[in-house]
């Protein structure tokens, strides 16, 4: 069974790329010790578009399922969500993001760098 990939493409204000940026970064272990879990990276727009894209790739899209309804929806109901921050009197933060599309894609075919 191929893997899986998930790229979520958010939306992000001039304005808001420092505090999304700072938000992924404070994540830190929030998906690296998930069951089935393979890759992650956050791209930043170089130019042309204000689109960051999240990109995970899954053994399998049980894998990813059992993240988003386990630890990922904990995090987001906690408020300890990439794209928010910690607020003062249990206000939630306002979200770095403006807008999110998350796309889904499997593994075909892919290389590596050859070794000697």
């Amino acid at each position: 069974m191929p893997s899986v990939v998930k790229i979520n493409a958010l939306t992000v204000p001039a304005e808001q790329r420092e505090i999304l940026e700072k938000r992924f970064a404070s994540r830190a272990g929030s998906v690296e010790n998930s069951d089935g879990f393979e890759w992650f990276e956050l791209l930043r727009p170089v130019e042309g578009t204000d689109k960051y894209l999240v990109y995970t790739r899954w053994r399998d899209e049980e894998a990813f399922k059992a993240w988003m309804e386990g630890p990922m929806k904990a995090a987001h109901q906690q408020g300890a969500r990439p794209g928010a921050d910690s607020a003062e009197g249990g206000e939630r933060p306002r979200p770095a993001a403006s807008d999110s599309t998350v796309w889904s894609f499997e593994v075909v075919q892919q290389a590596a760098p050859k070794t000697d």
